[in-house]
């Protein structure tokens, strides 16, 4: 926004802080209880500043309904608006996310179980912060903006005779309009408009829902057919530290041995006489004859 008291950019900064806040709570609690820290992990914090930005914008803009249809309510009453609006569908998403991640503990692969520890625990983090940190932001910030007080220096904006002399740019920065008036609450988002005006009215026409219901068909078909093709694989060298020597390993195995095909083993289970030469000459035939 160009008004300097409407503006929020600082409760968009606290949106990012809280994710960060999350992913450092998640990352200390489970190396306090010794899971170990992996180089898949270091992805965790993109997957959570997602979320929780995507979180952030549900607040807001739920805050922001709510303060347009209760313009006298209280704090109180405009919070509880708010959390009836937005709590719902962030925890929804949060629990899909969290469960998700708890279930792929269960894989046999230590690198990728410790990513879904840390992963998962972030999530439940995020969603504590953004239901309890972020919602008093929402509500300090709100008292800054009835204060009239600008957004960076949180200086009361007063609009008198002596401003009428200053220039147009002093004003746009200190008032947050050239017209020399205090800026005033603004209304409904343009976005809002676009789709509460254009793009309901569209998407709900009849000729329009049954196209959409044709290519939701089309898509569904289309993954059903996909996932007959999925084949379960993973390349182990993704699961190793760059500086390992397994990569090197790897990578001279695929480019010296790939035309032999796969390595087989014979395993042999129970304790053998290694010193009897016709135990020795036993295991050398079954050799062969695997050959």
């Amino acid at each position: 926004r160009l008004s300097c008291i409407r503006n929020n950019i600082w409760l968009a900064s606290c949106g990012v802080l809280s994710s960060g806040l999350a992913v450092l709570s998640s990352f200390g609690l489970m190396l306090f209880c010794g899971v170990p820290f992996v180089v898949t992990v270091a992805n965790a914090p993109f997957l959570i500043l997602g979320v929780g930005v995507d979180d952030m914008f549900i607040m807001i803009a739920s805050w922001e309904q709510s303060s347009r249809k209760k313009e006298k309510s209280s704090v109180k009453a405009l919070l509880a608006e708010t959390y009836a609006e937005a709590a719902l569908s962030v925890t929804i998403t949060t629990l899909t996310d969290v469960l998700a991640f708890f279930i792929g503990t269960w894989t046999a692969f230590p690198s990728v179980r410790s990513f879904c520890l840390y992963t998962g625990t972030a999530f439940v983090f995020c969603y504590v912060y953004t239901m309890t940190f972020f919602g008093a932001v929402l509500v300090l910030n709100h008292k800054r903006e009835q204060g009239n007080r600008h957004w960076l220096t949180c200086m009361r904006v007063e609009v008198g005779e002596d401003q009428a002399e200053n220039s147009c740019l002093y004003n746009a920065c200190c008032i947050g309009s050239c017209s020399r008036q205090p800026s005033q609450p603004e209304g409904e988002h343009p976005m809002s408009i676009f789709f509460k005006k254009y793009y309901g009215p569209f998407i709900t026409n009849k000729w329009i829902k049954m196209l959409v219901v044709l290519l939701y068909g089309a898509y569904l078909g289309g993954s059903v057919y996909g996932c007959t093709q999925v084949r379960e694989g993973i390349d182990l060298r993704n699961l190793a530290n760059d500086d390992s020597y397994v990569i090197p390993y790897y990578d001279d195995d695929e480019k010296y041995f790939s035309t032999y095909g796969p390595r087989v083993m014979v395993v042999i289970t129970e304790s053998v006489d290694y010193w009897n030469e016709t135990v020795r000459l036993g295991i050398e035939s079954c050799a062969q004859n695997l050959e």
